[in-house]
């Protein structure tokens, strides 16, 4: 797949060959379901915890004798049924992380990106080689892509604290490196936007062989 390289004032810098390995297979939504899934049950601390009538303070007392008022027997203050007893069932700490193969990972990225590329909502632009921290220069960056106002994700090829804090301020723009991205990353957006050189980065993590073989063409 051949796509166009945008300077950040959004004229032409050229195009770059997208390797069909990694932007051009057929989408697994079901792997990438499950990629979802694991990402957002990872999220979770699971420190959620609700006392049973045994951690209750008080209670310990018979409240009334057990026959001859005419009303249920009762033996405690504490028990699910009364206000200011224990939880009956409630939620415990537990683990809710989840796993899955690091082939089927790699499959998820590559299928989102893929999904990216066909939903023409993929972006390649210019290394960002912002020299301070400024969020005016970002912002009209993304309106010169026509990237200003969607929710947007901007891939770098290597840590940039400069384009990390010069985007904070920017309402649903999110930058991440490009090998960190997850695979619920990459998807929820309206546009992906890649760094040049993100790219081979990508390809070096995804790519069959595990070397960036992205071929770039008239280079402005």
């Amino acid at each position: 797949m051949n796509l166009n390289v945008l300077k950040i004032d959004g004229s032409s810098a050229g195009s770059i060959e997208l390797p069909d390995e990694v932007f051009g297979i057929e989408p697994n939504v079901a792997v990438m379901h499950q990629a979802v899934k694991m990402y957002l049950a990872n999220q979770r601390q699971g420190t959620h915890k609700t006392k049973t009538r045994a951690e209750v303070r008080g209670g310990g007392r018979k409240p009334w004798k057990q026959k001859g008022r005419g009303t249920a027997r009762a033996g405690s203050t504490r028990t699910g049924v009364w206000v200011g007893g224990g939880n009956i069932h409630g939620p415990i700490p537990r683990d809710y992380s989840q796993a899955m193969p690091k082939k089927m990972r790699q499959l998820a990225r590559r299928s989102a990106l893929s999904l990216k590329a066909q939903s023409n909502e993929l972006v390649v632009v210019e290394d960002l080689g912002f020299g301070e921290i400024k969020t005016k220069p970002f912002a009209q960056m993304l309106k010169a892509i026509n990237a200003s106002g969607r929710k947007a994700v901007v891939l770098v090829g290597s840590p940039n604290e400069n384009v990390l804090r010069s985007a904070r301020n920017i309402a649903r723009c999110q930058v991440l490196q490009a090998t960190d991205a997850s695979t619920y990353d990459l998807l929820n957006n309206q546009v992906l936007v890649l760094e040049r050189s993100s790219v081979a980065a990508l390809m070096s993590q995804l790519g069959n062989n595990g070397a960036a073989r992205a071929t770039e063409e008239g280079q402005a």
